[in-house]
C-alpha cells in the first residue's frame, strides 16, 4: 500500500509547486489589499451618522 510518506515527486515538479504557490500567494495578497482599499474609500464616502449607523467611526477606517 501507498502512502503520502512513500511517494516522491521529481524535483522539478517541487520546484514547480514552490513558484506555483509563491505566485497564488502574491495574487491573493494583491487581491486582498485591493479589496481593502476599495472598502476604505466606499466607507470614506460615508457621513458620519452613517458610519454611527454601523457601528464605525471615521478613525476606524484606516484599520480596515
Amino acid at each position: 500500500m501507498a502512502t503520502t510518506a512513500n511517494i516522491h515527486a521529481p524535483l522539478g515538479a517541487a520546484t514547480i509547486l514552490h513558484v506555483v504557490d509563491a505566485f497564488i500567494n502574491v495574487f491573493d495578497s494583491a487581491v486582498e489589499r485591493y479589496e481593502n482599499r476599495k472598502t476604505r474609500k466606499i466607507l470614506s464616502g460615508l457621513t458620519d451618522a452613517q458610519l454611527e449607523d454601523i457601528g464605525l467611526e471615521r478613525a476606524d477606517i484606516a484599520n480596515i
